[in-house]
């Protein structure tokens, strides 16, 4: 029987990463995925969404270049065209990750695993054993199980990639991240959208200030957003409300996501709710059997189950890595504008703090861009300057924010910011002001 230094259960960015990671530190290492390689996130998550919205995003450039006195008369979007761009961006990836696990000397399963107590994991007709077992199994879509919901078709976002043909019609239940981006792929591309959303509000994980510019923004797109309401029940294509009957002609359910937790039950591994026990190294109650991404507590993002993988890898090689700092996690939503977060929101400092908000309409690169809609805004303590959070709002908020992240993780604080010289004109010089602006010195505040 073959034994692996370390056996990995699924191949999305948690497992792949942490197999490579393991293979380029001189491990022995197995790597299983029931599917396809990339998980989630590179099949129906991250990458195919982002295509989308990277598509919508441009329809709306071509817009704004009519405004400015670039006139294209017509646009005509050939949505079967842009499907195969998408799948064509996907297969190249996957195709990448594959060669990189196999340049690592991998040996990779592509079948179910199932793993015994003994670290003993069947895989087909094969079996083998490994010292150390890591679970990075994913989720999968979340469906609330109205009632007569099983009168009615709707897709899922397992399922949502697959359309061949631009719906002329679109609801969405739910008001998070993925409703939201979603919501933003297809409405500039004349999809017309309805989110129906039972909270109060949208992106409710996010920070507060941005969310009106989103709603603002959906608006103009002509996205119908409903809000604050009950569910009463579903009759094939009517929804059923506390504020009316809703109709569609196409059904996407984006109501978050549940963890695959059925080799951890066959394991009778400890819970924390729906979710698996593990401590600060992210161990299971099982020792030497470890969990990652979407099993585990913490954000449910592609890149926070890669830093895991790495740390589990590096607790298992013995080098005592330091815990993973949840304040340090970007957050990515993915809109037009884009939202980037770090830290914390200010409804959970408990310190003296000082906050800085600088609008983007004085910042003479977001004018020529024409994309003036959205802050930076910053959060440090009052003595020190010690960065506790920060929010970029704009078009590349999701590149932008690492300027002050990076800053934050090298120990630099505020006074770093400030008195960093970044080029003019760039979107990004406004962090500096913002920076200033904790000291009462922006320039252009």
């Amino acid at each position: 029987m073959e034994k692996f230094d370390i056996a990995i259960i699924g191949a999305g960015p948690g497992g792949y990463v942490a197999a490579i990671h393991a293979a380029k530190s001189g491990k022995k290492v197995a790597l299983v995925e029931r599917d396809k390689v990339g998980g989630a996130c590179y099949n129906v998550g991250c990458i195919p969404s982002k295509i989308l919205l990277e598509h919508s995003k441009l329809i709306q450039e071509i817009q704004r270049g009519n405004d400015w006195g670039i006139e294209t008369p017509t646009v005509n979007v050939n949505f079967p065209r842009l499907m195969k761009r998408k799948d064509t961006i996907i297969d190249e990836l996957l195709t990448n990750i594959e060669g990189y696990i196999l340049s690592n000397q991998i040996t990779f399963y592509r079948e179910e695993a199932a793993v015994s107590n003994d670290l003993t994991v069947t895989v087909g007709s094969e079996i083998f054993t490994a010292t150390d077992i890591i679970l990075a199994t994913g989720s999968k879509p979340f469906v609330p199980p109205f009632k007569g919901i099983e009168t009615s078709s709707y897709y899922t976002t397992d399922t949502f990639f697959d359309m061949k043909v631009l719906p002329k019609q679109l609801t969405i239940i739910g008001g998070g991240v993925i409703a939201v981006e979603m919501a933003f792929s297809l409405a500039p591309l004349g999809t017309k959208v309805t989110m129906l959303n039972h909270s109060e509000d949208i992106l409710q994980t996010e920070e507060p200030d941005a969310r009106p510019l989103i709603r603002e923004k959906m608006k103009k797109l002509g996205i119908e957003l409903v809000t604050d309401f009950q569910f009463e029940h579903f009759n094939g294509n009517e929804i059923h409300t506390s504020k009316g009957i809703y109709t569609y002609e196409n059904l996407l359910f984006a109501t978050g996501r549940r963890p695959n937790t059925e080799i951890a039950q066959q394991l009778d591994l400890a819970f924390d709710g729906r979710l698996i026990a593990v401590n600060e190294h992210l161990e299971t109650s099982h020792p030497h059997i470890y969990a990652i991404g979407d099993l585990v507590g913490g954000y449910q993002l592609a890149h926070s189950a890669s830093a895991e993988g790495i740390h589990v890898v590096e607790h298992i090689l013995g080098n005592k890595p330091a815990l993973i700092d949840q304040t340090s996690i970007p957050r990515c939503v993915y809109t037009h504008p884009e939202i980037a977060t770090f830290g914390l929101l200010e409804e959970q400092i408990n310190e003296p703090y000082t906050v800085t908000q600088m609008p983007l309409h004085t910042n003479p690169k977001a004018l020529m861009e024409g994309n003036t809609v959205g802050f930076i805004k910053l959060i440090a303590t009052e003595k020190e300057g010690r960065i506790l959070g920060a929010c970029v709002v704009a078009d590349g908020a999701t590149e932008m924010l690492n300027a002050i992240l990076a800053t934050k993780n090298a120990g630099g604080t505020a006074h770093t910011l400030a008195n960093m010289i970044f080029p003019h004109p760039t979107v990004s010089e406004h962090i500096g002001d913002a920076a200033k602006a904790i000291f009462n010195k922006a320039i252009h505040h």
